[in-house]
């Protein structure tokens, strides 16, 4: 068996959980996302956009869809006049807290002043 082929067949099976899981995690908004989810817990509609700061209505909403179906993030509706949403981390969104201090903590080691 040649070590050298061994190597490079576990490093290409490993290859499409680093794509899946760079689908999940891409774009501008859905690690902020997950960061203030975790740090808020369920936040309404309008409280999220405000920590986000610039996001637009559109791109907030069509993230929001797109976390929601890869199972990041819960949508709760309240039955109530005004309508009420909130939106929180599912177990599976928790599970991507850790990885996200750890780009912090690279962030803050590496970071140039």
């Amino acid at each position: 068996m040649n070590i050298n082929n061994s190597i490079t067949n576990n490093e290409e099976s490993k290859e499409p959980f680093f794509g899946y899981t760079l689908s999940i995690i891409s774009g501008k908004w859905k690690l902020l996302i997950i960061y203030h989810l975790s740090q808020n817990g369920a936040v309404r509609y309008n409280e999220l956009q405000r920590m986000l700061g610039k996001i637009t209505y559109k791109t907030l909403s069509t993230t929001l869809k797109e976390m929601q179906n890869d199972g990041l993030i819960h949508r709760e509706e309240y039955p109530q006049i005004p309508p009420k949403v909130e939106y929180s981390l599912t177990e599976k969104g928790q599970t991507l807290w850790p990885l996200i201090q750890e780009m912090c903590q690279w962030g803050e080691q590496y970071k140039e002043d």
